[in-house]
């Protein structure tokens, strides 16, 4: 069984492009994984007029660069993996795979690919619920995930999430940036908030540190960084639980 595994990936194709621009054409079973998620989107991105799908490109603070998508329901999975303490690596477009058989020869470039702490992996395939449905997005889900899975890796069909998290996942990453955040005000505002039960209760008690259009902004912060995890199934406001997150 393990030779079959092993003589099938090394048949599929697996091409990525390295930040400089080259190609690289490897196999599924040699394909590097630091490589991968270092990679820049294997194809080129189509812009034109009428097009129905907004593309574009968004900063990382997971990569330190732009990670680039081709409509909002994949931006808004890549706002969900940068708010992630779990995920250190996000590509886009990050392979092609194809596999040539006597019948026929199938290929796909996933959306996603991204890297955890632990060192595994999760292909990311982002499609509205409705297309699901689709036998041809059905067949190439299916062939797809089970060439991920033999790989080792995780296969993701992501078709969205609530409204409210996601509303507030992105307000946050407006805090994203550590350039915008006064970094003195970090250290004493962990300490005030580890003792303090909300939003609106850290913010009373640091206004000796500064501002509120100060502290505000790197409270946020230092929940999109993860230090402080909050209840974030409603939308956000001074009345919002905070508590110090778990290591």
């Amino acid at each position: 069984m393990v030779g079959n595994l092993e003589d099938r990936l090394s048949s599929v194709e697996v091409r990525y492009r390295r930040d400089g621009g080259e190609f690289v054409d490897t196999t599924m079973n040699l394909a590097r994984v630091d490589a991968l998620a270092a990679s820049v989107p294997v194809r080129e991105f189509r812009w034109y007029k009428g097009r129905k799908h907004y593309s574009g490109w968004y900063w990382s603070s997971t990569t330190g660069g732009m990670v680039a998508y081709e409509s909002l329901l994949e931006l808004a999975r890549i706002l969900l993996a940068d708010f992630d303490p779990d995920v250190c690596g996000i590509a886009a477009q990050p392979f092609q795979m194809a596999e040539s058989t006597e019948s026929k020869t199938r290929s796909h470039v996933p959306d996603l690919l991204l890297l955890h702490q632990d060192r595994t992996v999760t292909v990311v395939d982002v499609k509205p619920a409705n297309r699901l449905d689709d036998p041809v997005v059905t067949a190439v889900f299916e062939w797809a995930g089970t060439l991920v899975r033999m790989r080792g890796w995780r296969f993701e069909v992501w078709t969205g999430v609530d409204a409210v998290l996601l509303a507030n996942v992105r307000f946050l990453a407006g805090f994203r940036r550590p350039s915008v955040i006064d970094a003195a005000l970090l250290g004493p505002l962990a300490e005030i908030a580890a003792a303090q039960g909300t939003v609106g209760g850290v913010e009373r008690v640091a206004r000796s540190l500064g501002p509120a259009a100060k502290v505000r902004p790197a409270l946020l912060h230092l929940i999109w960084r993860g230090v402080f995890a909050a209840d974030l199934a409603v939308p956000l406001s001074l009345e919002t639980s905070i508590w110090l997150a778990e290591p």
